[in-house]
């Protein structure tokens, strides 16, 4: 290990534990888990509750809460590196950030990995539907379903495309790219006592993670897996960058083209 990525000497405790090169598994799994569960308190305490008297779609409810929780969450992981550094960064805490792959096969695989996303996503949804009738429909969020057109439901179409343009900046790709820095860059190459392992269950907690969606969890094991494979086989987490903000990118794109052409009429 490289000395300068290890915590300094006068760094002790909680903080030492995170700067380790190595997470426990109880560890790792509490920091998978702990900021999906803010994020629903923060919808239902906070998000919720001004989204409604603003009289949105619910579905800027969880953009909020989203916010709220992985902006100072990316602040958490520069501070980190100043405790390890003496100034904010993110080197050495985000791994997989040397860029090992020429940009040309970071563009193929990432793009491979985009296309199957997306592609495996959306033929995905019956079984998302079955997991939900069978499971969740005890779920009782405002707009809970999984095809996820009901958060849009009861507006015009003018109020939800606006809604919707204010949230795409944060829904649409800087959000996605903030959960990459922290679940792939941050906790997935600390868990390397689970050798070949270590992807499935970085995929696996953060499919869970999405406590607003439990019944997307199978789904999201097959879709996502690929992608995070690969930026953990190749050290290189630009793959998962391109696959999960880029597909976030991409349909935040085409719904509201779709919207705001008439194509998808609510």
């Amino acid at each position: 290990m490289d000395t300068a990525m290890r915590p300094p000497a006068n760094t002790n405790g909680f903080v030492a534990k995170l700067l380790a090169d190595r997470h426990s598994v109880p560890l790792s799994i509490a920091l998978h888990l702990v900021p999906g569960a803010i994020i629903v308190a923060v919808y239902t305490f906070i998000g919720a509750p001004l989204v409604r008297a603003m009289d949105f779609p619910i579905f800027m409810a969880w953009a909020v809460a989203l916010v709220i929780v992985l902006f100072p969450l990316q602040f958490f992981l520069l501070w980190l590196g100043k405790k390890q550094t003496g100034r904010f960064t993110m080197k050495g805490v985000v791994r997989y950030h040397d860029r090992p792959l020429s940009r040309r096969k970071v563009f193929w695989l990432g793009a491979a990995c985009l296309v199957w996303m997306t592609v495996v996503s959306l033929s995905l949804l019956p079984l998302d539907n079955l997991v939900y009738d069978w499971f969740f429909t005890w779920v009782d969020y405002q707009g809970a379903d999984p095809a996820g057109a009901t958060y849009l439901q009861g507006y015009s179409q003018e109020r939800v495309l606006t809604m919707l343009l204010i949230c795409a900046p944060f829904t649409g790709f800087t959000l996605p790219l903030l959960e990459e820095y922290y679940f792939r860059g941050f906790l997935l190459p600390r868990l390397p006592q689970l050798g070949k392992w270590a992807p499935f269950f970085n995929t696996f907690f953060f499919s869970v993670y999405h406590f607003w969606a439990p019944w997307t969890v199978l789904s999201k094991l097959v879709f996502l897996y690929p992608g995070i494979w690969l930026a953990w086989k190749k050290q290189d987490i630009r793959i998962s960058i391109v696959m999960h903000p880029g597909s976030a990118l991409l349909m935040t794109v085409v719904g509201v083209i779709a919207l705001a052409t008439g194509t998808f009429p609510l």
